[in-house]
């Protein structure tokens, strides 16, 4: 998820364990603890001078079951060893310390596991990318309720049941909502299993998942053996079916794809990806078909793309925005999927 997410939910389990406590200061420190596993990002780009190895660095070890346990030993006792001094001493204990960071760490990657990113959970004995794709990477409906509550249990003293009370409603509506995006899943898989084949398209494999903001609008797409085809579903349509299909040539054969370096990036897009041309005959676009099309009926709108580049014998990637005019305004971008949502 999102940055703000995560601090929402990290500050939601500080408080569970030590806001009794240390009041407000529990949000603090919980909101740090569920910031960590992201500074992946900062961790790659130190370690890795190929852009590639260090984008699939990120949701890797550090957002594993190990680094949680080992991540909590070593900051619950670093930080409990500079708190409980002065006036603070005995007023909390190494357990709690290390009981909150453990669950800002591990809630942290549990959350991104219902995303379409994939976290490596079981890093570094596994590379297996955990996605169940129920939830948007940036959902409001998540986020804003959850931070609502905390923002409200701020004003009540850390001993009055009502920040408990808020802590609680905070936690369950979020929980509600996460559960009824896995119901969405199941339907919106089923719909595009019975659209793919009342179309007859001989699909290999597929798979869903909602657009950025929202739980409403759902992108899929299928792979053949030559080209993908990619989806729009709305669960305010009215039927119960897609006919609209748009689709893209794999074309992945103008590269090497057996490379050190871009089997990698295939493996990061779980092997849904298409190549094309572009206005350099040394580059090419690279589209990792798991994100939606801005544009539903525009191949060149997909929102997750790159443009591949040979550096120095080694293959590289530079971050690349999808085709769409220089002048651009927010309702031109985005108003195609804005009106695919309201269904038809």
């Amino acid at each position: 998820m999102d940055s703000l997410t995560q601090i929402v939910l990290g500050a939601a389990c500080g408080e569970a364990v030590l806001g009794k406590k240390i009041g407000n200061k529990a949000l603090l420190f919980g909101a740090i603890g569920g910031t960590i596993p992201d500074l992946d990002v900062f961790v790659g780009a130190l370690f890795y001078g190929n852009e590639i190895q260090a984008m699939a660095f990120h949701r890797g070890f550090m957002h594993s079951i190990l680094f949680a346990i080992l991540g909590a030993i070593v900051f619950g006792w670093l930080v409990f060893k500079l708190y409980d001094k002065g006036k603070r001493w005995h007023t909390t204990n190494l357990k709690d310390w290390v009981l909150l960071f453990f669950l800002a760490l591990f809630t942290h990657p549990i959350l991104d596991c219902f995303t379409p990113y994939g976290t490596q959970l079981f890093s570094p004995f596994s590379d297996y990318r955990v996605a169940f794709n129920t939830i948007a990477v940036v959902d409001p409906l998540y986020t804003l309720p959850f931070l609502i509550s905390l923002i409200v249990l701020m004003f009540f003293k850390r001993t009055k049941p009502k920040r408990q009370l808020w802590l609680k409603l905070g936690v369950v509506i979020s929980s509600v909502y996460l559960v009824l995006t896995v119901f969405n899943k199941y339907y919106v898989n089923w719909v595009y299993k019975n659209s793919l084949v009342k179309n007859n398209i001989a699909f290999k494999r597929f798979q869903t998942q909602p657009t950025i903001f929202n739980n409403v609008l759902w992108y899929g797409v299928a792979e053949t053996e030559t080209e993908y085809y990619v989806g729009f579903y709305s669960l305010l349509d009215n039927k119960k079916v897609i006919n609209d299909w748009t689709k893209i040539d794999k074309q992945q054969h103008l590269i090497p794809m057996n490379d050190r370096d871009l089997s990698k990036l295939a493996w990061f897009s779980d092997r849904y990806y298409s190549i094309r041309p572009s206005e350099n005959k040394d580059k090419f676009i690279y589209s990792d078909l798991r994100y939606p099309l801005l544009d539903p009926n525009d191949a060149k709108t997909s929102l997750f793309t790159f443009r591949v580049f040979n550096n120095n014998g080694r293959w590289d990637i530079k971050n690349s925005r999808p085709e769409i005019n220089e002048d651009a305004s927010l309702e031109s971008v985005f108003g195609p999927m804005i009106k695919r949502l309201k269904g038809k």
